[in-house]
C-alpha cells in the first residue's frame, strides 16, 4: 500500500496513520486472544507518542510544506516512507487483565474501535485525496 499511494506530505501522513493503525489492531487482537495463556503480558503501541509525531509533521507542513518526521525509541521512520513500530507492554492492562477479566475485555474491545475508527478516517480522507487528485483539484 505504501509507496504507490505516497504523492505529498498529507497523502503520506494518511498512510503512515493507517499503517500505524493496522499494527495496532495486531496488537490489540492478539492482547484478547492471549487472555487465558498464563502471564501473558498485553502490550500496545504508542499511541499519544504518534499522535504527538503526527501533529509535529502537521505544523511543519504548513508552515514550511515540507514533511518531517522524527524518530522516537518506540516508532521509526525509514528511508522509502517505511515505517518501524514497536509495541511495549502495557503495564495498567496487564493489572486490570489481573484482577477482572472482563473490564479487560471491555478495555481492549474499546481500543479497537477507537483504532478502527481513526483508521476510517484516515482511509476516508484519503480516498478523498486520490478522488480530488483524479479530478484535478489539487491541495497540500
Amino acid at each position: 500500500m505504501k509507496s504507490q499511494l505516497i504523492t505529498d506530505n498529507i497523502t503520506d501522513l494518511l498512510v503512515k496513520i493507517i499503517e500505524f493503525t493496522e499494527e495496532r489492531q495486531k496488537i490489540l487482537t492478539r492482547n484478547i486472544n492471549n487472555i487465558d495463556k498464563k502471564d501473558f503480558i498485553p502490550e500496545d503501541l504508542a499511541t499519544a507518542e504518534f499522535s504527538k509525531l503526527m501533529n509535529n509533521a502537521i505544523n511543519e507542513h504548513i508552515s514550511n510544506n515540507r514533511l518531517v518526521l522524527y524518530d522516537t525509541e518506540t516508532i521509526k521512520f525509514g528511508i522509502g516512507g517505511s515505517l518501524d513500530i514497536k509495541a511495549t507492554p502495557d503495564g495498567n492492562a496487564e493489572k486490570i487483565l489481573r484482577q477482572n477479566r472482563e473490564q479487560y475485555l471491555e478495555m481492549q474491545i474499546n481500543k479497537l474501535m477507537e483504532n478502527a475508527l481513526n483508521q476510517k478516517i484516515a482511509a476516508v480522507l484519503l480516498k478523498q485525496k486520490k478522488q480530488s487528485a483524479e479530478d484535478g483539484l489539487s491541495y497540500t
